[in-house]
């Protein structure tokens, strides 16, 4: 299932989730431009690798690896879901408190990829771990919204409308399903890391509603 909208009207412009989208493009753009040996050393330079940050070293890669990411079907997955799901949230935390919310996510779904392999030397890259933050505060906040998703039935794709609770309880399962089958960074992606985002997406959403009165 591929979401491509949703229901929610928006009570304002989404400046935070705009300027995200527009600085992961801006980064992606500067990294296509650089030579293929360049853009290894980039990632490399700026991309989270659990060794060093183990050895205490490029701690501030936590952050510059949620704006790297490794090819253009990377990018526009993450920037699909970010621009479907980040500005309803941004509504309801509102600007600065959602860019904080979003890169703490970002944090905690690095902690859930570190903890599991802490020598690795590959660089975890992308803004998928804070996404899934999003969307794990957008499950609890808006369970029963309308998602229209792009569905395939055989040899065509059809628009069907299903509650953003299912369409996001099962990307979650699909997360969890691919990091307890294989490595912590089976075929390039880092499942757990996805796992960590979403779960503190949602427990950041049930403290916020409970502390806010607005029921489950």
């Amino acid at each position: 299932m591929i979401p491509i909208r949703d229901d929610n009207a928006r009570h304002h412009f989404p400046v935070v989730t705009v300027t995200l989208i527009a600085a992961n493009v801006i980064v992606f753009i500067y990294q296509s431009l650089l030579p293929s040996l360049q853009v290894s050393e980039f990632i490399l330079e700026y991309g989270a690798v659990p060794y060093y940050i183990t050895n205490g070293s490029h701690l501030g890669t936590i952050f510059s690896s949620m704006f790297l990411h490794g090819g253009f079907m990377h990018l526009g997955g993450n920037m699909l879901y970010l621009f479907i799901f980040g500005d309803n949230i941004e509504s309801v935390l509102g600007s600065l408190r959602y860019l904080l919310f979003y890169l703490l996510c970002g944090v905690a779904a690095f902690a859930s990829h570190y903890l599991f392999d802490l020598s690795s030397q590959i660089p975890m890259i992308g803004a998928s771990g804070a996404i899934s933050g999003v969307l794990g505060a957008y499950a609890v906040r808006f369970p029963h919204a309308k998602v229209s998703v792009l569905l395939p039935l055989i040899i065509i794709w059809q628009v069907i409308t299903v509650p953003a609770v299912l369409v996001l309880g099962f990307w979650f399962v699909m997360q969890l399903f691919s990091g307890a089958t294989g490595s912590a960074q089976s075929g390039g992606v880092a499942w757990l890391a996805h796992v960590g985002g979403f779960v503190a997406g949602v427990l950041f959403m049930l403290v916020w509603k409970r502390r806010h009165n607005l029921g489950f």
